[in-house]
């Protein structure tokens, strides 16, 4: 279930992230050589017109293959006005933005039906997930050990701490056992260490379980932004705020990864995706395409990031071509590509590296 339904998920995203490149391209009347769905061997493929549509044999990807993309590529003189390098900056850039602005698009479109069918949408709040204590309760470890409202819990024993939750899972299956904190307080980082105390908790089935609690607390509330709408004709516009803030707490995401406040041990790979909407698909419908929307919306800004090779990348280098007034030399555009692979390559590396991890700690 897992596999077919992560296969079915990432066709489309892939399909709708192409379709984008190949519409804008055949509106540009740019000649589309070959629409692929996946990378590597061809596994079945139709010529319809001019192009040829194939599936591959690996479903990680896709491209759209269009004449004259290599600048080193022969073609027919009188094929040159249908040669994408030989387009106007302005209509190239249309058709390598087109593809990122189609998968924010699907997402919109998701968002704007789940919304006109009177159902609400949470868009989660980055900041409200860190590891910041709002309060310390009397009579409870924390309040002992010397904890402050304010303070951010980055570490206990070996485990580096980017949520609240990885905190609370790890108290809470450690009740009676002293553990090390390390906690950021303003510019100070200090260490504690805390025996957090033994809870008895009942379980929805009405089991009696020991966990562990050192008496933090932080106020969820507006943990989630809920987006909804009264009328099903305000369901289009709304759609519009609910791709907007989804689409602001991925970039916030990135920030975090970035400025190293959220570790990169939290980048998924394949597997990972795998696994989620595997999980996704088993709970219904709605929580796989509301998934599909997330992913989607995810893959569209992604590929708007300032990386040679992505889309942003490519988009990049055409400002840098608007402002000097010419393109750059074939052989900085090369190296700058080399730049970007090896870029990709590090970042696909440890997202598998992250998951191979998770498989063995049973995550």
């Amino acid at each position: 279930m897992s596999i077919l339904s992560a296969i079915i998920l990432l066709g489309v995203l892939i399909f709708v992230h192409e379709l984008g490149h190949f519409l804008f391209a055949k509106l540009s009347k740019v000649k589309v050589l070959r629409f692929s769905l996946g990378f590597g061997p061809k596994v079945f493929g139709i010529k319809m017109g001019e192009t040829e549509y194939v599936l591959s044999a690996f479903p990680l990807g896709g491209y759209v293959k269009m004449l004259g993309e290599d600048p080193k590529e022969d073609y027919p003189l009188e094929e040159r006005s249908r040669a994408f390098g030989e387009q106007p900056l302005k209509r190239r850039a249309l058709i390598v933005l087109a593809g990122p602005l189609f998968n924010i698009i699907l997402s919109y479109v998701i968002f704007t039906g789940i919304l006109a069918t009177g159902l609400p949408l949470n868009v989660p709040k980055i900041e409200k997930v860190l590891p910041v204590v709002d309060s310390v309760e009397e009579g409870y470890p924390a309040k002992e050990a010397g904890l402050r409202p304010g303070d951010r819990i980055v570490q206990i024993e070996d485990k580096r701490i980017d949520t609240w939750f990885d905190m609370v899972d790890i108290v809470s299956q450690n009740p009676g056992r002293e553990l090390l904190f390390v906690v950021k307080r303003g510019d100070e980082t200090i260490e504690v260490k805390i025996v957090p105390k033994a809870d008895i908790e009942v379980t929805p089935e009405g089991e009696r379980i020991t966990i562990g609690r050192i008496g933090v607390r932080r106020d969820t509330t507006g943990l989630f932004q809920t987006i909804e709408v009264e009328s099903p004709l305000m369901a289009p516009v709304v759609g519009i705020v609910a791709t907007y803030r989804m689409g602001f707490f991925i970039i916030d995401s990135i920030k975090l990864l970035v400025t190293g406040k959220v570790s990169l041990k939290n980048l998924g790979g394949p597997v990972t995706i795998m696994k989620e909407s595997g999980r996704a698909a088993e709970a219904g419908f709605l929580p796989y395409i509301l998934f599909m929307a997330l992913l989607s919306v995810n893959l569209g800004i992604l590929n708007l990031l300032p990386i040679p090779i992505l889309d942003g990348g490519h988009l990049l280098l055409y400002a840098i071509e608007a402002i000097k007034g010419s393109p750059l030399k074939q052989n900085t555009v090369v190296l700058i590509n080399r730049v970007g692979y090896f870029i990709l390559a590090l970042l696909m590396g440890l997202a598998l590296y992250n998951d191979f991890l998770r498989i063995l700690s049973g995550r």
